[in-house]
């Protein structure tokens, strides 16, 4: 199971996050955010996939974030188009497009974006595009129809652990590509704690 970890802010902290080899760390691109990223990205193992999120941005914004950061994967939480998602994917990045659960969820939504989209990701609907700090009910993904992989998001922290473990075991489960993780590990918004996140990807290995 790939991981994830989101809302990246300070240049120190990146780099002793990425020294735990994460699959991907995200760059939030969104200025009402509290991890609103405005820095430069420091120099990370290329074996770390860089994600820029962003929310209901134009296309230009957004190609100009690509192309400064060298971000490979784009992640969009907004209330994106397909045929945005198909324009952004001439950039030759990979699209993630995300959608919120949180008891229940129209699964029929997702199929406009079957073919423009590599992944989907699946966070817990809040009053906020996303850091909530809370799960939804992952049973949910139970009736995902689905094959396209996708990453599971909102509110996991370490005392998921568990939690997550018995999901892997589900048929609910086999299409989960990645873990995305944010504020449930985080010392501020924005500022990750380095010690639990090793535990967490520690434990999660086990």
């Amino acid at each position: 199971m790939k991981l994830k970890i989101c809302g990246m802010k300070y240049q120190d902290n990146i780099s002793e996050v990425a020294q735990l080899q994460p699959d991907f760390l995200g760059f939030i691109f969104h200025e009402p955010s509290a991890r609103y990223f405005e820095e430069t990205i420091p120099e990370i193992s290329d074996t770390i996939e860089k994600i820029g999120v962003f929310v209901d941005e134009k296309v230009e914004f957004i190609s100009r974030q690509i192309e400064k950061h060298k971000l490979s994967v784009i992640q969009l939480h907004g209330h994106e188009s397909p045929e945005l998602c198909r324009i952004l994917k001439l950039s030759e990045v990979k699209i993630i497009k995300v959608f919120s659960i949180k008891d229940v969820f129209d699964f029929s939504v997702l199929n406009p974006y079957e073919e423009v989209c590599d992944f989907f990701l699946f966070d817990t609907k809040g009053k906020l595009s996303g850091g909530n700090g809370y799960t939804f009910n992952w049973d949910v993904l139970k009736k995902y129809p689905s094959t396209k992989p996708y990453f599971l998001s909102g509110g996991i922290g370490i005392e998921e652990t568990e939690n997550l473990k018995s999901f892997f075991k589900s048929d609910a489960s086999k299409y989960c590509y990645a873990i995305d993780v944010n504020s449930k590990f985080e010392l501020e918004a924005g500022l990750k704690n380095i010690e639990l996140l090793k535990e967490f990807k520690n434990n999660l290995s086990c």
